[in-house]
């Protein structure tokens, strides 16, 4: 190999290891723009509002019907966890007719971020089938089974 070569070589082997640490940024949910919203106000009906919109992420029927529309920005940065750059719900109210009665606009800031994906249910006890607990019982009478 020649120094030429090698002088070329060597820095972008230099450079490979950097190439993880870029940060890659990732939108998921229902992403709805100034635009969007500013084409729904009080007084339009549903239909109107989903034309706009789109389908929410979720709805709501406690205390009058609800369409949310829930969005949020993460920034993965090599191998670290993805931090939240951004998140906002678009709550749109309607009245009993199904007319918007209001509008909320919610980020980050307004309420804490719960993981509902990586939360577990702690159980009593191992899973056991059927006829293991049989056995099981039988071994043990003091169970008081």
């Amino acid at each position: 190999m020649n120094f030429k070569a090698s002088a070329l070589i060597i820095p972008l082997l230099a450079t490979l290891p950097l190439g993880g640490c870029f940060t890659s940024t990732y939108t998921h949910g229902h992403v709805v723009t100034a635009d969007m919203l500013n084409q729904v106000q009080v007084g339009s009906s549903r239909e109107q509002v989903e034309l706009v919109l789109g389908s929410p992420s979720t709805t709501s029927s406690i205390s009058g019907d609800a369409y949310y529309y829930i969005s949020q920005k993460t920034a993965t940065t090599a191998f670290l966890a993805p931090d939240i750059v951004e998140q906002r719900v678009v709550a749109v109210y309607f009245d009993k007719d199904g007319y918007v009665q209001d509008l909320g606009n919610y980020t980050l800031e307004d309420g804490k971020i719960v993981d509902i994906v990586t939360r577990k249910t702690r159980t009593g006890g191992a899973d056991y089938g059927f006829l293991t607990q049989i056995l099981k019982g039988a071994a043990n009478p003091s169970l008081g089974l």
